[in-house]
């Protein structure tokens, strides 16, 4: 098993990172909110990992602290979440807001994010709910996002599409919440972020 892993932050278009580490180059697949603490290319960047052995693919997912980590695990245990919607969930909200819609039994919030029914979130409050209560801490670390290159607005705009489309929206709902917060000079992180809020708002 592959834990962690330490080196050069070689590429990153959400949910994908390319990883450098003494010149082998690691595909790693991660959620946004790791995606958004990480630094600029080129530097360096320490992830906690959790490797997926399938018969037609080893799959690394990187996490930026042991909180998002082992809420993942934990999901993945959960009956019929797979990793892509592991992700999503911890792509679409914290750890924190997570825990809290367990703990309230808050569906509607589940829900909203992609490709979570009112089934699937009604078991994800049932399974999750004891599995959150033996976990001590559920904080997601107060490393502040770091800023990145600038793209242009052309390249942010399909970037950030390309992001939410791989969470599991409609190209075309993609499209339209991207459209619906773009402003001048925001990056594809900050599309990303604040075409999730605007859906988490709805």
């Amino acid at each position: 098993m592959i834990g962690r892993l330490r080196g050069e932050l070689a590429a990153k278009q959400a949910p994908h990172l390319l990883l450098d580490v003494g010149g082998v180059g690691y595909e790693i697949e991660a959620p946004l909110s790791t995606i958004f603490s990480l630094p600029e290319i080129g530097q360096k960047v320490t992830l906690l990992t959790h490797l997926i052995v399938r018969e037609d693919a080893h799959v690394l997912y990187g996490f930026s602290n042991e909180t998002e980590r082992t809420l993942f695990r934990n999901l993945l245990k959960v009956n019929g979440v797979g990793a892509k919607m592991a992700l999503t969930i911890l792509s679409g909200m914290s750890a924190d807001e997570f825990a809290r819609c367990v703990e309230f039994e808050d569906v509607a919030a589940l829900v909203k994010l992609p490709g979570i029914g009112k089934k699937t979130a009604e078991r994800l409050i049932i399974e999750m709910r004891d599995r959150l209560a033996k976990l001590s801490a559920f904080s997601v670390s107060g490393s502040g996002t770091q800023s990145v290159t600038a793209d242009q607005p052309a390249s942010a705009n399909a970037d950030a599409v390309s992001a939410l489309v791989a969470l599991g929206y409609k190209p075309q709902d993609a499209s339209r919440m991207v459209k619906s917060v773009e402003q001048q000079d925001m990056d594809s992180e900050a599309l990303i972020r604040a075409a999730l809020q605007g859906a988490a708002k709805k």
